[in-house]
């Protein structure tokens, strides 16, 4: 029974359910569904698939989520920051055909969902610490861009063959001067975007809601998509998704692959950060691996249901809480209120107009877009800030899919840089401070080198030049050369090889060659390796207190006072 609840959290949710809860979260996901609506239809016509989809991304996730999902109140369902990354690989291989992209985003989902529950069940939840907040802003600045860019073109009342970001913009003003702009479509939809922003703050005041139903009003009561060519939402097909498997040619697989690994690794890194954020906030404690399991579930039944991916949402989320949710519940609410939407009144949204949508994705990328942040990083650190700058123009420049692996790429590239060429120290005791510390800062010390990374085969090399360069620029005769390595968390093959011959090196000098505050498994690792060995039981050492206690006791070297100091290079 541990074990299901453990994979299950949502019938422990259940289990210990109280009466009270229920009014809060029957009325919550009454709200959230005002809300699911309109987002849901946006999202997937940015997506590059047709409305209903929406609607099918958002009851079947939810659903799932509340049975797989560890967070309390997190909402899931078709988001801005995907739309982009999907419509990436569905615009170019659907040909304008509604049921293949459908099936093109459902596999993708398939893809996303069983990454995502395979690495929860191989608990590699951590991975998406390999996205860096100023790589996570660049990326997601860029994204906001893309779907600004898509959604123009429905916006201005017409529409464009997307070739790319850049290319799109291009489109777009040949579009305007050939005068191909629908200005009453504009109108309605410029006024939509404006009400949503100026009520997005207002968190009890479903802005979307007010905007999209007063845009639908009043294209209807006008009759404006038959006078004007306002271009519309349509009835909706009656009825909840079928159970469907999603295929496609073998030639189309690579680009779905991609796409939905980038959609997995992007949707989660969201999510889990969502959730910490609710999870503090609440007094929770989640599970990340079981997070990634939840997500990959959602994203998984969402494939077989018509469905395309989905992630947690920044925006809906809040409007949960503020409404006054408890627990999953208010979602399961929201998606039976949808389907009941779908059952018995699939018409009610025929005149929503397609500049509206396109206003509510806009007002979503927006609301992507981090500025504040960036001012600070480029304060602190300015490589990071310009790290930002290029993921942002790989994404603007390339795309969301290729943006995403160089985003990758660089995420990669810096945690590498930082193992491959760490810093390090020649450390010395100061006058008048405790402790040891760099000779740069305090030069009349008593010298020692320390190391701040692993080491492994990529940084082996230059941690012996470093350590030859300390005494070769040691200002007096070096005895003994004792390692500072507490940072040393691991060791390979080649880097024990390397400190091998360079212990070898040293002796040739009449250098001693010490290791202090070493870690006991990486002391296992020496001694499997025969590293241990070589250099003697007696020069390893508990602390730097004690290496250079006994060199002062092997040396017959005494202290007088701070300005006449033996160097001992470490």
């Amino acid at each position: 029974m541990k074990t299901l609840i453990r994979w299950l959290p949502g019938i422990d949710t259940l289990r210990r359910y109280e009466a009270a809860r229920l009014p809060h979260d029957i009325f919550a996901g009454l709200v959230l569904a005002t809300m699911l609506v309109p987002v849901g239809i946006a999202y997937a016509a940015a997506s590059g698939v047709p409305g209903i989809h929406g609607l099918y991304a958002t009851i079947v996730p939810l659903l799932a989520y509340a049975l797989f999902g560890p967070s309390r109140i997190i909402v899931l369902g078709p988001d801005s920051a995907l739309a982009a990354v999907i419509l990436g690989v569905v615009a170019p291989l659907a040909g304008g055909d509604p049921v293949r992209a459908a099936t093109l985003a459902a596999l993708m989902a398939l893809v996303s969902g069983t990454m995502l529950i395979l690495a929860g069940l191989l608990r590699l939840g951590f991975v998406t610490e390999l996205l860096s907040k100023p790589i996570r802003y660049g990326y997601m600045n860029g994204i906001a861009l893309t779907v600004l860019i898509s959604q123009l073109p429905k916006l201005l009342g017409f529409s464009i063959e997307s070739a790319g970001p850049l290319r799109d913009l291009w489109a777009i003003f040949n579009a305007i001067l050939d005068g191909k702009t629908n200005w009453i479509a504009f109108a309605v939809g410029l006024g939509t975007l404006t009400v949503i922003l100026l009520l997005q703050n207002n968190k009890r005041v479903p802005g979307i809601l007010i905007a999209v139903v007063g845009a639908t009003i009043v294209v209807g009561a006008l009759g404006l998509a038959a006078r004007y060519g306002v271009k519309v939402l349509g009835p909706l097909p009656q009825g909840l998704p079928a159970f469907s498997i999603p295929w496609v040619s073998y030639g189309d697989l690579l680009p779905v692959l991609i796409g939905g690994s980038a959609i997995a690794l992007v949707s989660f890194a969201d999510t889990s950060v969502l959730s910490r954020t609710y999870a503090a906030r609440l007094g929770d404690n989640v599970d990340p691996n079981q997070e990634m399991v939840g997500l990959g579930a959602a994203n998984l039944a969402t494939a077989f249901f018509q469905g395309f991916p989905i992630s947690s949402s920044a925006s809906r989320t809040p409007v949960a809480e503020a409404a006054g949710a408890r627990t999953q519940l208010t979602s399961v609410v929201g998606a039976l209120a949808i389907a009941f939407l779908l059952v018995l009144a699939p018409n009610l949204l025929q005149y929503l107009p397609n500049s509206a949508l396109a206003a509510v994705v806009i007002a979503a990328a927006i609301g992507l877009i981090e500025i504040a942040d960036l001012k600070r990083i480029y304060r602190i650190q300015r490589w990071e800030f310009w790290l930002t700058v290029l993921c942002f123009v790989g994404v603007a420049v390339l795309g969301a899919i290729p943006g995403i692996g160089l985003a990758i790429a660089v995420a990669i590239a810096e945690f590498l840089w930082d193992g491959w060429r760490p810093h390090s120290a020649v450390l010395g005791r100061a006058q008048g401070v405790k402790g040891y510390h760099d000779i740069t800062r305090y030069p009349d010390a008593l010298v020692l080198f320390r190391w701040d990374a692993p080491l492994f085969f990529a940084n082996a090399e230059f941690f012996r030049e470093r350590v030859l360069d300390a005494v070769e620029t040691s200002p007096t005769s070096v005895r003994w050369l004792v390692v500072a390595a507490e940072p040393v968390t691991s060791v390979d093959v080649t880097a024990c090889d390397t400190v091998a011959e360079l212990d070898e090196a040293l002796h040739a000098r009449g250098i001693e060659l010490c290791f202090a505050e070493l870690k006991d498994p990486v002391k296992d690792k020496l001694k499997r390796f025969g590293l241990y060995a070589q250099l003697g039981e007696s020069h390893f050492f508990p602390t730097l207190g004690s290496a250079v206690s006994r060199y002062l006791e092997v040396n017959n070297v005494e202290w007088e006072d701070w300005e006449d100091q033996e160097k001992v290079v470490a």
